[in-house]
């Protein structure tokens, strides 16, 4: 999706010329991945942190143009919305000191946002969703301006016979709103994880992935509130996939395999199997046909960017053309702090090579349906939600992290040979904030819940809190 895209419209044929081109380069990646014909620098990490952009009094600021230019920053970027912006790291691989030197890396970029932003009179904020947006944010006028958003948006809906997009969550209150647009989707947004991974094995931390995603996002948990309701713990999940909703060809279409959901399995022997689905169920969203050689699988990525599923693999080229395999786990909101995410990530990489290690990530001992049973749970309810283990057992999600899942992660970690005391930092951060059940959601209410509900008063103690970069757990109300 980061490709440059300058058209709007598309005719039959180059959508059908698209689609063959897709077919020879899904067939070439097959091939590709029986014969190891990839960059051998396994089990690396990078991120992408998205964050808002608001004014001095912290509503959103659509600048993220001046801000860019200001910056000047290949690794700074615009979202679909003018008032998000995008961070990306380079890749590192996860060997000791790394993550440390993940959050150096993070806190430069970040630190250097900030201090351009202020002489504009904007300030930036990582959090799932703004509390301050208001339907009137989320209009067409706010969409950043680079083509392949609108053409995004104009093949959605095209796609959609113009339905309009219909969002309803059920949480602690209720919203039911009618949009004509994807900015509904600008809501959120998120911090996602990648991880560089040996191609053979690639369907296994996969696998892995959805595993783990239901103790990730109850840990995580940083969106309650959306157009002042109180709705999900992390009210990301239903937003996204309600606000881009577009099945699989014709009479699929309102089909169960949905462009943006939990996927539609495990897999059982190859990352391909992602991919094939990608051709089979999915008509092409943004057919721009390119004249780069089969192998840069160009159609494919283009593709597969155009289906957001919560865990997702990606095809990636190095700077000297390398191809590579990496798992992006997408469901993690942005913020509370940096050092926070830096310690999700730490969490999931340790978590998903333990499972994987084990050899419980080939035939998963819960069947696919209840882990993502598990997900959803855990994003309505994070800490108080129960969720069903390999084990056969159902635990409380904070006592399944705790009793379970960290040690698990601290083996993974020392399997990749990690630093013991830098391990000790990360998941010591796990530990208390399970401890003290306080992620972003939860500190959200607490607040509301002594102040009253007023989401801008709160979202300016957040902030504060934000910029000292202290852990969640640590943040009183």
């Amino acid at each position: 999706m980061g490709e440059q895209i300058k058209q709007l419209h598309f005719t039959s044929a180059q959508t059908s010329e698209f689609s063959r081109r897709l077919r020879k380069e899904t067939d070439l990646l097959r091939e590709w991945v029986v014969e190891d014909y990839f960059d051998d620098k396994w089990y690396q990490g990078g991120f992408e942190l998205e964050c808002c952009i608001v004014d001095e009094n912290l509503d959103p600021a659509p600048q993220n143009r001046w801000l860019l230019d200001k910056l000047k920053r290949v690794q700074v970027c615009e979202e679909l919305a003018r008032f998000d912006i995008e961070f990306n790291t380079n890749p590192r691989c996860l060997e000791k000191g790394a993550t440390s030197a993940f959050h150096v890396d993070i806190s430069t970029l970040w630190c250097d946002a900030v201090a351009q932003a202020r002489p504009l009179g904007l300030q930036l904020v990582m959090i799932g969703i703004l509390p301050t947006l208001t339907a009137r944010s989320l209009s067409p006028r706010y969409i950043s301006e680079v083509a392949r958003y609108y053409a995004l948006n104009d093949q959605l809906l095209r796609h959609r016979q113009g339905r309009p997009m219909h969002l309803d969550i059920l949480g602690n209150e209720h919203l039911s709103i009618e949009q004509y647009d994807v900015m509904l989707e600008a809501a959120g947004t998120s911090f996602q994880i990648h991880m560089q991974v040996p191609p053979k094995l690639a369907h296994l931390y996969y696998n892995a992935s959805l595993l783990a995603s239901a103790p990730m996002v109850a840990l995580g948990a940083n969106s309650p509130y959306f157009l002042g309701k109180d709705l999900w713990d992390e009210t990301r999940i239903p937003i996204f996939e309600q606000s881009v909703e577009s099945g699989g060809f014709a009479g699929a279409s309102r089909g169960p395999v949905r462009r943006c959901s939990f996927g539609s399995g495990f897999l059982r022997q190859s990352i391909t199997e992602c991919f094939d689905e990608n051709v089979a169920h999915f008509p092409p969203l943004l057919p721009v046909l390119s004249d780069d050689p089969l192998e840069s699988l160009k159609h494919l990525r283009l593709h597969n960017g155009t289906i957001w599923r919560w865990i997702r693999p990606i095809i990636g080229f190095d700077a000297f053309g390398r191809s590579h395999i990496r798992i992006e786990q997408r469901i993690l909101p942005s913020g509370p702090t940096l050092t926070d995410s830096i310690a999700n990530a730490a969490f999931y990489f340790g978590l998903c090579h333990a499972i994987v290690k084990e050899g419980r990530a080939e035939k998963p001992e819960i069947s696919f349906s209840q882990a993502k049973d598990n997900f959803y749970k855990s994003a309505r309810a994070s800490f108080n939600a129960r969720c069903l283990w390999l084990d056969g057992k159902a635990y409380a999600v904070d006592r399944l992290i705790a009793e379970i899942l960290i040690p698990k992660a601290r083996e993974g970690l020392y399997a990749l040979k990690l630093d013991g005391v830098e391990i000790d930092r990360w998941l010591g951060i796990i530990e208390q904030r399970v401890a003290v059940k306080q992620n972003g959601s939860v500190w959200q209410r607490k607040y509301c819940h002594k102040y009253g509900v007023d989401l801008r008063r709160m979202l300016g103690a957040y902030k504060d809190h934000q910029m000292t970069d202290t852990p969640v757990h640590l943040w009183e109300v």
